[in-house]
């Protein structure tokens, strides 16, 4: 009996669908007015293309929760059942075509050698779905394996959510194109106002992007930045002159706190602290100037 015994992460429709979705955000950061990647994944992940249909059994091991075992391996079996009514040949192709056309529009060796967080389960799904390929086969310690990671993924999220909070549970309820827009909505909104983004708001999209499967790290990341922002604006109130600039100075240190308000990081957040990050870069030539 011949196993594949290597996963193709070339070939697993989860980790596609994250790197097109992370190229997104590259192109954005970039300055890209228009993304190819947007347009890929709108033509390839519609609902009614077996991409779009393997991708949606790929969220649901991915988000759906249960608290025991028994639940869990009872959603793994309905999965698989509905994956072995997809088109095994529609789905090469469909992959065939997509990769051929990233090849086209981007660097393979950059595009692809990108780090995707939770690759250990997407793994796994792929290589639970590939056994049900008449022509791709596992072993069964690799078969085993793959859906012991999954049934621990099921059961263990409910109880990361109720501690971690619900950025990851937000999105996961969002239309799959919102998400992917919600990076260059932030973008956007900020760049009606000001030309270009400087280097701390980069890093702050950054870090918001990459880490939005880690709730605590990225509202770490913001409550030490917020920190920061304090102390430098409270050093520039000392070297203002002018009344009224002094005290709108003072409120705005005031009002910092609006930018770690609450448990849940949200979009305004990150906006709040972008503005903070401009305001310190016009004080900073002021009084460079001066």
């Amino acid at each position: 009996m011949n196993y594949n015994k290597k996963h193709s992460k070339i070939k697993n429709t989860g980790i596609l669908f994250e790197l097109l979705t992370r190229q997104i955000t590259v192109d954005v950061l970039n300055g890209t007015e228009d993304s190819k990647a947007v347009s890929i994944l709108k033509e390839t992940f519609k609902l009614n293309s077996e991409l779009g249909k393997e991708y949606e059994l790929y969220k649901i091991l991915i988000e759906k929760t249960y608290k025991t075992n028994e639940q869990a391996n009872i959603l793994l079996s309905a999965v698989i059942k509905s994956r072995r009514h997809l088109s095994n040949r529609k789905l090469r192709n469909e992959k065939y075509n997509l990769i051929k056309t990233i090849k086209e529009c981007y660097d393979a060796g950059d595009f692809f050698s990108t780090r995707i967080p939770g690759y250990k389960l997407l793994a796994s799904i792929y290589n639970v779905f590939e056994g049900e390929s008449l022509k791709e086969k596992i072993t069964p310690v690799e078969e085993t394996d793959s859906k012991v990671t999954i049934i621990e993924n099921i059961t263990k999220v409910r109880r990361s959510k109720k501690t971690k909070g619900g950025v990851q549970e937000n999105l996961n309820k969002q239309d799959k194109d919102l998400r992917l827009l919600t990076y260059q909505l932030l973008v956007d909104k900020f760049n009606k106002k000001y030309s270009r983004l400087n280097d701390n708001q980069r890093t702050l999209l950054k870090e918001y992007i990459n880490n939005l499967s880690n709730t605590n790290s990225l509202r770490e990341f913001i409550d030490a930045e917020v920190i920061k922002i304090k102390k430098t604006l409270k050093s520039h109130l000392r070297k203002v002159d002018d009344k009224i600039t002094k005290i709108k100075l003072t409120e705005a240190i005031t009002h910092t706190d609006t930018a770690t308000k609450g448990t849940h990081v949200k979009d305004s957040n990150v906006v709040s602290l972008m503005r903070y990050y401009e305001l310190v870069g016009e004080l900073d030539d002021v009084h460079k100037n001066k």
